[in-house]
């Protein structure tokens, strides 16, 4: 062989040979959009990060996270997940508001939810079974347990005549949470305020008002944006001497009364699962949404001494944790 066609031999091998950078593939990053903010939730993150170690999948190491948080302000939102979009992630793992925001953004990138709410009756899946499209997730149902936190408190504060229940309007699940609420204060006998608030000092005025409308008890809705004051709604209903009911047990953890509701640690933990999965090639079309087969009920005792309020045995041997 000439010293020209081997010369050509070699620059063909060359060109043939990718090089070791080009084999590698590139790590996959996961666009992570919450309305909230990211000290209240760092329990439900790290329950999401072993969700997703359970397909081999770590933060740092084979898969890369973006985090975009709102601080409370939903209007924020549409702009978080363009953004993300923008930044042509793998999957987005949203909530709420956020969710349908990410959907309007994209109806191509994989999406994982996690809603309170009705994903059908939200516009997010075709159904449960069948998600269709370019989302799945999982729903903790905590709207349709408001109706059971409404009697558990009428049960626990039977002196009350009026109940106040704190909503977010802005939250998807607004509407269906005040109909259920108006329903069961009815057939409990109760009268019903409905106190809106979507920023921390609405949250302030809402507690304010509650001496005026002589609300002996109160339901916090549901919403990612109260998760995020989580402190302030416990700090308030201390500060008001008011019993209060929340959806899940990190309220009662933080001081709150009462809480029931699934355990949001772990719905994360199986969003997390979820997104493994679809990392490593499923399509959200064909995952069905997951619902919670267990509901927890936390007491905390040393709220009800601080309230002056004795808890009905029938109440506590229903819980599933006492805290004292």
């Amino acid at each position: 062989m000439n010293r020209r066609n081997l010369m050509l031999l070699l620059g063909g091998a060359m060109v043939a040979t990718p090089s070791p950078r080009a084999q590698q593939k590139a790590m996959p990053v996961i666009g992570y959009l919450h309305i909230a903010s990211p000290g209240p939730f760092a329990p439900f993150v790290a329950a999401f990060h072993q969700g997703l170690s359970e397909s081999s999948y770590v933060e740092g190491q084979n898969v890369a996270i973006e985090y975009r948080w709102a601080e409370g302000r939903s209007d924020r939102l549409p702009t978080l997940a363009a953004d993300l979009v923008g930044r042509k992630v793998d999957v987005i793992v949203s909530s709420g508001n956020g969710a349908l925001a990410a959907k309007s953004a994209t109806s191509t990138i994989p999406i994982v939810f996690t809603t309170g709410g009705d994903p059908v009756a939200d516009g997010l899946v075709a159904s449960l079974a069948r998600p269709g499209g370019n989302l799945t997730g999982v729903t903790f149902i905590m709207t349709e347990l408001l109706p059971k936190r409404l009697e558990l408190l009428s049960e626990l504060v039977p002196q009350a005549r009026a109940i106040a229940l704190l909503v977010n309007p802005n939250t998807p699940y607004a509407d269906p949470m005040m109909r259920d609420a108006r329903e069961a204060a009815r057939a409990r006998g109760v009268q019903l305020h409905v106190l809106k608030a979507s920023t921390e000092s609405e949250i302030d005025a809402a507690f304010a008002s509650l001496v005026q409308l002589l609300a002996g008890a109160l339901v916090v809705g549901t919403d990612g944006f109260f998760s995020s004051r989580r402190d302030q709604l416990v700090a308030l209903a201390a500060r008001h001497a008011v019993p209060a009911i929340y959806d899940v047990r990190e309220y009662a953890a933080a001081g709150g009364l009462i809480s029931y509701g699934t355990s949001v640690t772990g719905m994360y933990r199986q969003a997390g699962a979820y997104m493994g999965r679809i990392l490593k090639g499923a399509k959200p079309a064909d995952l069905p949404v997951q619902q919670p087969t267990r509901f927890e009920l936390v007491i905390n005792l040393n709220t009800a001494t601080a309230l002056g309020l004795t808890v009905p045995p029938a109440i506590l041997a229903r819980a599933d944790e006492v805290i004292e």
